[in-house]
């Protein structure tokens, strides 16, 4: 009964602990990543229509689901457009973006708020939890924004807050990247310390054998407590302590005790180190069969009559 009960703890404590990342941070990890309040020649919704848009952006490493939400632009009214219910793609997944049109027509579709952005003063944007108390995250969009700029985080979910333009160094990004990477620098940088890959090569080696060494020793240690246990339940059954099991061992383990109950044996078993070499041959008779005899043919040699 111990044993299982000390297995499930350990099991749930290994659920546990793979489910940590998935629910450690929840929805305390959304965040406002982008804002553009004059949409001109920037992206379109489903209508074909442009206008104002606020991304979203899951900075956990799980996928998380916004509905129940409250997205404001109203310090006053916390719970101004609640994100509906029923839609599966307010399921957003981990480390990706969602974009809200800030159109003021909610009756297009879940991602329409029912609030506007005005151009040329500050607008405040805030995320509210399911409770409409707790404050997920906030910004404020400053006046001097124009026409198809964006107010947006240097890196996705973090960082300081940007003016983008839409030039070469600060690009505009809905529902993808703040920071667009086109190439690799750890691996450039491995390349240029390890042209020939060797050092990739030990280094492989070495967590191969290191991950041996670990198994050896947890085998070790397995058998260890395995036999531990065994001579526990024995001392259990036969009911001694360990110190009494130990003076028992050591008594009836000698060398001159085995090497009597071996020589005892050898009498009793008439046992030989060296047999006769004994060279028999038989004649072996073939069995009678009625599958090889001729009177059970398929076919009988017509007789005369």
């Amino acid at each position: 009964m111990k044993k299982r009960m000390i297995f499930k703890a350990i099991a749930l404590m290994l659920t546990a602990t793979a489910a940590l990342p998935a629910f450690g941070q929840g929805r305390s990890a959304l965040r406002i990543n982008e804002v553009m309040v004059e949409n001109n020649n920037s992206i379109v919704d489903d209508y074909g229509r442009r206008g104002a848009w606020i991304e979203l952006f899951n900075s956990n490493f799980a996928p998380l689901e916004i509905s129940s939400v409250y997205l404001t632009n109203d310090k006053n009214n916390k719970k101004l457009y609640p994100v509906p219910l029923g839609d599966v793609n307010t399921r957003i997944p981990k480390r990706q973006h969602i974009i809200f049109y800030a159109d003021g027509e909610p009756n297009k579709g879940t991602f329409h708020t029912n609030f506007t952005l005005k151009p040329g003063q500050d607008n405040w944007i805030g995320i509210y939890d399911a409770n409409g108390e707790t404050l997920i995250d906030e910004v404020v969009i400053p006046a001097s924004l124009t026409a198809d700029q964006t107010w947006a985080r240097s890196e996705d979910g973090a960082g300081e807050w940007m003016l983008r333009t839409g030039g070469e160094d600060d690009y505009i990004t809905p529902s993808s990247a703040n920071v667009i990477k086109d190439t690799n620098r750890k691996v450039e940088q491995f390349a240029k310390l390890d042209g020939n890959g060797l050092g990739m090569t030990v280094m492989a080696m070495c967590i191969v054998f290191s991950a041996l060494l670990v198994l050896c020793l947890c085998f070790y240690g397995i058998g260890k407590i395995g036999s531990a246990v065994s001579k526990m339940n024995k001392m259990r059954a036969h009911g001694v302590n360990r110190k009494q099991a130990d003076e028992v061992q050591k008594t009836h383990d000698s060398g001159e005790e085995i090497a009597a109950i071996v020589m005892a044996l050898h009498e009793h078993l008439d046992a030989h180190d060296r047999e006769n070499t004994v060279l028999t041959i038989n004649k072996v008779k073939r069995a009678y069969s009625p599958w090889n005899s001729k009177i059970y043919g398929l076919r009988e040699i017509p007789g005369r009559h």
